[in-house]
């Protein structure tokens, strides 16, 4: 839980150093219109989900190695 929270301030970091940057006029244009919001709303669904199937994974194959480990 503490790699997953240090990646998660490390991440808001990066975003609040590009986001000082304002020289980007199509990122100025969506913040205007408040389409921004939704853009970083699906990136953060994609990033968490990305997440979430990851850890899964991780667990279910220290379940096979254990198994693999057992029979030996």
């Amino acid at each position: 839980m503490k790699k997953i929270s240090a990646l998660l301030v490390l991440l808001f970091t990066s975003f609040n150093l590009f986001a000082q940057n304002s020289d980007i006029e199509m990122a100025d244009q969506m913040r205007a219109d408040g389409k921004i919001y939704i853009v970083v709303i699906c990136i953060l669904i994609i990033l968490i989900g990305l997440l979430i199937y990851l850890f899964r994974l991780d667990k279910r194959l220290k379940l096979l190695e254990k198994k693999s480990t057992d029979k030996n």
